[in-house]
């Protein structure tokens, strides 16, 4: 797996995460829809961390011919 495919990969990933993190309230895994809870802003800043380490991969993959 080259670079880019990779890095594609993690920002899906960490976008998944994001999401999942912030919307668990919603989607029933939370416990109160009314507030954000730390393990969610813990799982969103995780999530975007991931994605921004898939961003560096991909722009730093060099193009394979």
């Amino acid at each position: 797996m080259n670079k880019k495919t990779f890095g594609i990969l993690l920002i899906i990933a960490g976008l998944v995460m994001a999401v999942l993190s912030l919307t668990a309230d919603m989607i029933g895994l939370g416990a109160d829809p009314a507030t954000i809870g730390w393990k969610q802003f813990t799982g969103a800043g995780a999530g975007l961390i991931v994605l921004a380490i898939g961003l560096y991969f991909t722009t730093r993959a060099k193009k394979e011919l």
